[in-house]
C-alpha cells in the first residue's frame, strides 16, 4: 500500500515524457538538476488534488456576493463547526475558492476495508461520497452502519466482489457504510445511490451534490480561465467546438449575459444531451447544442436548407473555443495513467484537423483560443508553433488573465 505516490505511467509513456521534458530547450536551460527537480515536482503535484476547490457562480441568475453567503452557510453545515472560508478570486470576478484541507496523515485506519475504482477515488479526493457503482470490493463482514476505511485501486487490478485485496491501493479516508456487503454486491443487479458516507476524508473538501445547482458550477480553475481569455461579448456568435459537458459553454453564455449565440458541438449524443441539461439548469437560452463531428463542421458551399446547425460556412464566428480532445495528463488528482504511448501520441493529428477547421470558420479579426488539459509539449507548445507556421493569418496574443 502507498500513500499518495507520484503519478504512475506505463513504462513507455514515462520514458517518452522523461525524454521530452529533459531534452526540451526551455527546461534544460535551467540546468539538468533544476529541470529534473521541476519534472519530479510536476509528477508529484498531479497525484494530489488542487489546493482550492473552484466553483463558478452563474452570474446570469445571482450575484457573487449573494451566492458566496449561501455557499458559506452550506459548507458550515457540512463541516459541523469547522470554519472554512469562501474566498473570492482576486482577478476572476465570478469565481469562488474553498481551501482544501489536507492531506490529513493522522487518521486512524479501520480493520474493515472498502476498495473503490480509480475514478471514484479521484472524486472522493475532491470531496465526493462513495456511490455504489464505484465500489469494487469490501471486507467479508461489512454491514450497514460500520466504520470502514476506503482505499483506491489505482491500477485497476482488484476483482469485483473480492473479500480482500493486497495490491497497490491508496488510503482515501474513513466513512460509514450505508449498506451491507450483500446489498452492495446484490445478485439481483447492481444498486445505485450512496454506498459510503465519508466522515474523515484524507482531503477535506465540501461535497457539491445538489448544492445550489442552478447557481454554481463546479469547474477547475484552468477551465474557467479559458472562457475569460476568449472574452465573448454580448451579441456575438461563438463556437465551442468540443463542448461537452458544457462547463465552458455555459460560462461563455453567462459572460455574454445570455445575449448572442453560443453554438456547442460534440460528436457524442449523450454528451450533447448533458450540455442541453446544463444550459436548462442554469437558465441560459442563447446556447444551441448539436451532435456533430467538429472535423466536419466546415461547409465548402452554401446550403439551400434553412437548418441552423453545422456544417457552417467559412468566416461564420466572431470567436471560437477549441478545447481539444487530448491525452488528459494534466487532470488532478491522477495517481495512475493507463493510456499507452500509441494512445498518447494519437491526439496531435486530430487536434490539427480541428484547428484547421476552426481557422476557416473564424471571421477576419476574430479570436481563437486553443486549450487542452494535458502536459505534453506535442499537444500544446508544438501545436501553437505549427498553427502559426501553417496559417499566416494567425497572430499569437499574450494571455492577460
Amino acid at each position: 500500500m502507498s500513500f499518495f505516490p507520484k503519478i504512475i505511467f506505463q513504462y513507455e509513456v514515462e520514458e517518452y515524457l522523461t525524454k521530452v521534458f529533459r531534452n526540451n530547450e526551455l527546461i534544460t536551460a535551467l540546468g539538468t538538476q533544476e529541470a529534473e527537480k521541476k519534472y519530479q515536482s510536476l509528477l508529484s503535484h498531479l497525484s494530489h488534488p488542487p489546493a482550492f476547490t473552484t466553483v463558478r457562480v452563474n452570474t446570469h441568475l445571482a450575484s457573487v456576493k449573494h451566492v458566496k453567503k449561501l455557499l458559506f452557510e452550506e459548507i458550515q453545515k457540512q463541516f459541523k463547526g469547522l470554519c472554512v472560508p469562501v474566498l473570492e478570486h482576486p482577478k476572476l470576478q465570478d469565481i469562488l475558492l474553498i481551501p482544501v484541507i489536507g492531506p490529513r496523515r493522522d487518521l486512524k485506519k479501520h480493520a474493515s476495508e472498502v476498495i473503490v475504482g480509480a475514478q471514484c477515488g479521484y472524486a472522493v479526493l475532491r470531496g465526493a461520497h462513495v456511490y455504489v457503482p464505484g465500489i469494487v470490493s469490501t471486507s467479508r463482514f461489512v454491514k450497514a452502519g460500520d466504520l470502514v476505511s476506503v482505499y483506491s485501486d489505482i491500477e485497476g487490478k482488484c476483482k469485483r466482489g473480492a473479500k480482500e485485496f493486497d495490491g497497490v491501493k491508496v488510503f482515501l479516508g474513513n466513512g460509514i457504510s450505508e449498506l451491507s456487503r450483500s446489498e452492495i454486491f446484490s445478485s439481483s443487479g447492481p444498486l445505485k445511490g450512496l454506498g459510503i458516507r465519508m466522515i474523515e476524508p484524507v482531503y477535506l473538501s465540501p461535497s457539491f451534490d445538489n448544492v445550489l445547482p442552478s447557481h454554481l458550477f463546479l469547474q477547475n480553475l484552468p477551465s474557467v480561465v479559458v472562457s475569460h481569455i476568449l472574452n465573448p461579448q454580448p451579441g456575438e456568435k461563438i463556437l465551442d467546438m468540443c463542448a461537452a459537458p458544457g462547463g465552458k459553454t455555459t460560462h461563455l453564455a453567462a459572460l455574454m449575459h445570455d445575449q448572442g449565440e453560443v453554438v456547442a458541438m460534440d460528436k457524442t449524443a449523450n454528451k450533447v444531451k448533458k450540455i442541453k441539461q446544463n444550459a436548462e439548469l442554469l437558465q441560459l437560452n442563447c446556447i444551441k447544442a448539436f451532435c456533430y463531428d467538429g472535423t466536419k463542421a466546415l461547409s465548402v458551399e452554401k446550403r439551400e436548407d434553412k437548418q441552423e446547425g453545422p456544417p457552417f460556412l467559412p468566416e461564420s464566428f466572431d470567436r471560437i473555443l477549441l478545447d481539444a480532445p487530448c491525452s488528459g495528463m494534466g487532470q488532478r488528482p491522477n495517481m495512475a495513467y493507463s493510456s499507452t504511448l500509441k494512445e498518447v501520441t494519437s491526439y496531435q493529428p486530430l487536434q490539427r484537423k480541428l484547428f484547421t477547421v476552426a481557422v476557416k470558420l473564424l471571421k477576419p479579426g476574430g479570436v481563437l483560443v486553443y486549450s487542452t488539459c494535458t502536459i505534453t509539449l506535442s499537444e500544446n507548445e508544438e501545436q501553437v508553433a505549427w498553427a502559426l507556421k501553417t496559417f499566416p493569418c494567425l497572430q499569437l496574443h499574450p494571455q492577460e488573465r
